[in-house]
């Protein structure tokens, strides 16, 4: 008999069909160690993905996913390359891992009308999607270049609307455009600077995506007002762009004469939003209160935790996020696997807080949007403001803990394969689940996610004033026990700048660690500010012993008269 396609031809076609007729794999007895609703159940797709691996003088991890037409997963590295992931056996885990790309690392990665689409810090990319292939033989396109990155909020996420246009962000690299950044006593720039500030930053910009090789000039400013935003979806349905804003920080630290470390582990609240043309978030003039359920004058621009900002520009979100969750990754379910209830509705992988402490972490989670049939988010509550639902959850592995290296996984990607199966990501081993829906309700005994409590760091000298100010103004970034956060903060303990030369040490706090440190040091998401103008010699030296007492016991203590001769200098 003769085949009507060439026999080349139809094991590609297998390929392409195969996982969406292919019988559900078993999931793991633990489901990999977290916990999903009723009837649902995990399998580990690949782990500890990123585990050894350094990209310069950074730890690798991973972030967001995207799903070929055929089931292989790829996932992006936030510092490095791309991994290519095909299951070869059925078994439903990747035995087959490739990397591949140009290496200049990034978040946001899709396919779309026939390609593979990927971001870096200061580019989109794309490959022709070859089907059956793993890795593209076809050679990478530059469809827009020289995009704005500076230290902070520089990953580019984009998304593409029904028409084929595609919209892409460029964050802000500020937490709130103020001089200086993150300090006491910060203070707004005038209109006339933050609008020529938003000409390039903190908005969305649409592109033409199959014009190559643009630039930021090419674009249309498509929305404005934005901190960062990562989590992007466009619905088919109500035809929007459907966005979530990554909330500001340090409200307790620019102004504690109006706000306490408890105003800003709640009070300002991650924003979901429709994203129209024209949309205005608010940035950097407010924030919303997720407690008050109203948008709030920032402290850098006249704010004072009680007054409102009332700018019929300015638009509300749909949900309100509690805060600091820090969401990553948002896809549409389009499968048909789960119960109906999730179909047309959105997941959101939120990474988790690192800057509530000396409060509980929280966040390190996945949860459900729920849509109608008209493609808008529904269960709203007497607030106006839409509901959500947790969906995974236990990736800590922990109940309660303040210092981020405590939790074993956080949350990052999420995408749907073909057969409606969810796939998500993590960022510190790089591990990647894959849920399935198998209906079975019957009761797991003995199967819990979070199985401890991170111990309690007691330490020395905490009723000191340098032990206050430590806890005031330090331990949100660097950890109770001065562990730091995973490229975000450095790690105090075992630091051999908090043990080594005293006069670099004591600079450090003067001046800031940018102005005294080598060029060539491992970088961090967030900067350390100088506090030579914020307190005195023997608050600074109160600082420093406090730090040594704690972290680095064999370090002798200082002075404040050597603040004062190193501050004279």
């Amino acid at each position: 008999m003769r085949h009507p396609f060439p026999l080349a031809s139809l094991a590609v076609l297998c390929l392409l069909v195969a996982p969406l007729h292919a019988a559900l794999p078993s999931p793991d007895p633990d489901d990999g160690g977290i916990s999903l609703p009723p009837g649902f159940r995990a399998l580990v797709y690949a782990d500890n993905l990123v585990v050894g691996k350094r990209v310069g003088r950074s730890n690798e991890n991973l972030r967001f996913l995207a799903v070929a037409p055929n089931g292989d997963v790829y996932a992006k590295g936030k510092f490095g390359k791309i991994w290519a992931l095909r299951d070869t056996n059925g078994d439903g885990r990747a035995d087959k891992i490739e990397e591949f790309g140009p290496g200049d690392g990034g978040t946001h990665i899709m396919f779309h009308d026939g390609y593979l689409y990927h971001s870096s810090r200061t580019a989109v990319y794309r490959y022709k999607y070859i089907p059956g292939e793993l890795v593209p033989s076809s050679p990478l396109e530059v469809v827009i270049h020289d995009l704005p990155a500076e230290k902070d909020h520089d990953a580019k996420a984009f998304a593409f609307d029904e028409s084929g246009g595609m919209i892409v962000e460029v964050g802000s690299p500020y937490n709130v455009y103020s001089k200086p950044d993150r300090q006491f006593g910060a203070k707004g720039f005038s209109d006339e600077e933050v609008a020529k500030f938003q000409q390039t930053y903190g908005g969305f910009w649409r592109y033409d995506p199959n014009k190559l090789n643009q630039t930021q000039a090419d674009g249309v400013r498509f929305s404005t007002g934005h901190r960062h935003c990562l989590a992007l979806v466009w619905n088919p349905t109500s035809k929007n762009f459907f966005m979530t804003m990554m909330g500001r920080d340090n409200l307790d630290i620019v102004d504690p004469a109006d706000y306490d470390a408890l105003d800003n582990a709640e009070r300002d609240a991650e924003e979901f939003h429709l994203l129209k043309p024209g949309t205005n978030i608010g940035w950097p003039y407010s924030y919303w209160d997720p407690i008050k359920h109203a948008r709030m004058r920032t402290p850098e621009y006249g704010g004072d935790g009680r007054k409102r900002e009332d700018n019929p520009a300015f638009d509300k979100p749909l949900i309100a996020f509690p805060a600091h969750w820090a969401p990553l990754q948002m896809c549409l379910y389009d499968g048909t696997q789960f119960p109906e209830k999730y179909h047309g509705g959105m997941f959101l992988a939120f990474h988790g807080s690192w800057n509530r402490a000396p409060r509980p972490q929280a966040g390190y989670k996945v949860v459900f949007i729920p849509f109608d049939k008209d493609g808008m988010p529904i269960g709203k509550t007497a607030t106006g403001e839409g509901t959500y639902e947790e969906f995974a959850t236990g990736f800590p592995g922990v109940d309660y803990f303040t210092n981020t290296r405590d939790a074993k996984y956080r949350p990052a990607g999420v995408a749907v394969g073909p057969d409606g199966s969810l796939y998500i990501s993590e960022t510190e081993k790089g591990r990647i689940w894959r849920v399935i829906y198998t209906g079975d309700m019957t009761p797991r005994a003995g199967v819990r996610a979070t199985v401890a409590t991170a111990q309690t760091y007691a330490a020395i000298g905490a009723d000191t004033p340098g032990g206050k100010i430590y806890a005031a103004v330090c331990a949100a970034c660097h950890m109770p026990n001065g562990s730091g956060v995973p490229s975000m903060q450095p790690a105090l303990a075992g630091s051999a700048v908090v043990a080594g030369d005293t006069a670099r040490l004591i600079d450090v706090l003067l001046k800031g660690p940018a102005a005294v440190l080598p060029a060539d040091r491992e970088k961090f998401n967030n900067v350390m500010p100088p506090f030579g103008a914020v307190y005195n010699d023997a608050d600074l030296a109160s600082v420093i012993n406090y730090l040594r007492k704690n972290f680095a016991p064999a370090a002798a203590e200082v002075t404040a008269a050597q603040v004062a001769a190193q501050r004279a200098q």
